[in-house]
């Protein structure tokens, strides 16, 4: 609260002084016995607002040590003080209202974080106990595959593939707001994570004849390589699901003044301009998601983005209807600063 914010708040004091001041300046003009000039009107006027304005500064400093308590500086508080050294009644109410409300905010915040963890820690029980199963049902698949036709083999495996991708997904998104707990930097090839990645969706590419391109030198990045993993995931498998059959994804790596690239480009449907600037958004969709075939959750994306920034890397997207999309992922050099209103052009 600065002064002159407290003074705009003071006007009807200030209003109701102009008042008084002219009321009696002019009942003293009226008034026979009294002679009234010039400079005695304005020697009354510079005592009167002499007096008004020692009172509006002690009653400003007064009030200020009592209003500072409610300037929170974030940096520095986990918590919201409590309200004390109220003096006034107006104070005390304000005080006394403002510290019962913190109260019941706090206990409601621990039993929202509480329940939060507890549903944290199922999810993640779940998510292991679900991973047995899949893991046997995987290997009834191996098993089983001589006595499958070829078509009904790829459309079992590529639907534990999607079941087991739809879990990983809930398990990273459960995982999204504690990940400062889990990731390990250290210096990766990213050729060998890149081809990782692409073997364990090699049954995509087979069962749709889209072919698969690794382009230029290996680079060693700074990253979690198992964050990074999912991240590559999450993008190949748009890649394969908005690609029709017989096209091509192609992966390309390269270094310049601003760090490593990776290049993650298809020749799929492509995404619609109006929705290229939301498609990292949580739970949206899009034109393309809402297809029946394709069935897009609205996470995948999402989490790449959050984790990508998480890590300190970059995505970025850029697309044409029709013709394909491309990601690209950068891994910024440690002396490399950008300005945060900075637009980035793909290179």
């Amino acid at each position: 609260m600065t002064f002159f914010n407290y003074l705009r708040d003071q006007y009807r004091l200030i209003l109701l002084w102009i008042i008084f001041v002219g009321l009696t300046s002019f009942i003293l003009w009226l008034t026979p016995e009294v002679s009234l000039n010039i400079p005695s009107l304005l020697y009354i006027l510079l005592i009167g607002f002499i007096l008004l304005i020692s009172f509006l500064g002690f009653d400003f400093n007064r009030r200020q040590k009592w209003w500072q308590q409610l300037e929170i500086d974030r940096s520095e508080f986990v918590e919201t003080p409590k309200l004390s050294n109220a003096r006034t009644n107006e104070e005390m109410l304000y005080q006394d209202y403002f510290n019962e409300l913190q109260l019941d905010q706090f206990s409601l915040l621990n039993d929202v974080k509480s329940l939060a963890n507890e549903q944290k820690d199922y999810i993640d029980s779940w998510v292991h106990e679900i991973k047995v199963p899949l893991a046997s049902l995987n290997l009834l698949t191996e098993l089983v595959e001589d006595d499958l036709s070829e078509k009904r083999h790829y459309q079992l495996s590529s639907n534990l593939k999607r079941i087991d991708d739809y879990v990983e997904q809930v398990l990273y998104y459960s995982r999204l707001d504690s990940f400062s707990k889990d990731y390990l930097i250290k210096s990766y090839s990213l050729k060998t994570i890149v081809q990782q990645t692409v073997r364990e969706s090699a049954d995509y590419f087979i069962q749709k004849n889209i072919r698969f391109q690794l382009k230029g030198e290996d680079q060693q990045v700074l990253t979690d390589e198992k964050w990074l993993h999912f991240i590559l995931n999450q993008l190949l498998s748009n890649a394969i699901k908005y690609t029709d059959n017989g096209g091509e994804v192609t992966v390309s790596l390269s270094k310049n003044e601003r760090g490593t690239w990776l290049s993650l480009s298809d020749t799929g449907i492509g995404i619609p301009p109006e929705d290229l600037s939301r498609i990292f958004n949580k739970g949206f969709t899009g034109n393309n998601g809402r297809n029946e075939e394709t069935n897009s959750t609205g996470l995948g994306l999402y989490l790449a983005k959050s984790l990508t920034e998480k890590l300190g890397h970059n995505l970025y997207v850029e697309s044409q209807l029709g013709k394909g999309t491309t990601f690209q992922l950068l891994f910024p050099h440690l002396n490399y600063y950008a300005d945060s209103n900075e637009e980035f052009m793909l290179h």
